[in-house]
């Protein structure tokens, strides 16, 4: 991710070529690298030759409309920073957008200092998830060594019991995982399971999932949740339209694989918590 504007690769989205231009020549004034599309169609096809650490778009497109180009977006990279811009602004679009995964939502026309602040916290925002990922990486790593020298210790162990004792159990290798009830999680491949069935998380899932078992015991409030899930404030209401569509997936997931979904409760108007089942 971009450690500064000289580095930061901007895309802007609009069917209008004068909002791009002028978009355009705003961050290109404070040393960002801009690039533009005129629809959603053609941003996405940019995006698979070049990556862009901030994604500015239009909601009102012909064709594929900003919020759908949003949605794509996350579908392959859940952690890319996406800011809306709209001449139609209204509160149901804003906390759509939220929900969805959008940074900023900004009003057309909106002045240059404005859209260089907003492109400058997504910066800020994204450079703040790649450190948890590595924090997150560098945790499960030393987690997985541990468990290599259990496995080492365990192996010595059995070998001398063989020798002491023919007839004795073998010991079992470790493996590096994680339990909460009838579910084992796999750190670091962002997967979880229920016996032998496999279940495919996001990242935003799994982490939210990790978070709340850390947390057993408490609920978590949904502010807390975004800011230490997707790495942003936001008041709690806000939060909380943020937050709601991931634990349903999750739930829809758990459901689909025969768990009972409700090991994710819902604490009205507080947040939630994780139910681990007996």
């Amino acid at each position: 991710m971009a450690s500064n504007g000289e580095d930061a690769y901007i895309l802007v989205v609009d069917d209008e070529g004068a909002i791009r231009y002028s978009i355009s020549k705003t961050l290109q004034r404070v040393g960002y690298q801009v690039q533009t599309a005129s629809s959603g169609e053609e941003a996405l096809d940019m995006m698979q030759q070049q990556d862009y650490d901030v994604v500015l778009t239009d909601i009102r497109m012909p064709g594929l409309s900003g919020v759908e180009l949003l949605a794509k977006i996350k579908e392959r990279a859940p952690d890319a920073v996406v800011i809306l811009l709209t001449g139609y602004a209204n509160l149901e679009s804003a906390i759509e957008s939220l929900r969805l995964g959008a940074h900023d939502y900004l009003t057309k026309p909106s002045s240059s200092q404005s859209i260089r602040d907003s492109v400058a916290q997504g910066l800020e925002r994204a450079r703040n998830l790649k450190s948890r990922r590595v924090l997150l990486r560098t945790i499960q790593e030393n987690v997985e060594a541990l468990a290599g020298e259990a496995a080492n210790e365990a192996a010595g162990t059995a070998q001398h019991a063989s020798e002491t004792s023919p007839s004795s159990t073998p010991v079992v290798t470790p493996v590096t995982t994680m339990t909460i009830g009838p579910l084992t999680i796999f750190p670091g491949r962002y997967q979880i399971s229920v016996g032998d069935q496999p279940i495919d998380l996001t990242p935003t899932e799994f982490d939210l999932l990790l978070y709340l078992a850390a947390h057993r015991g408490r609920v978590v409030p949904c502010s807390e949740l975004v800011r230490e899930v997707r790495g942003y404030t936001l008041e709690e209401h806000e939060a909380r339209e943020v937050i709601r569509p991931h634990v349903s997936n999750l739930r829809r997931k758990l459901k689909s694989s025969g768990q009972n979904p409700n090991i994710i409760v819902n604490v009205r108007g507080i947040g939630y918590r994780l139910s681990e089942p007996s």
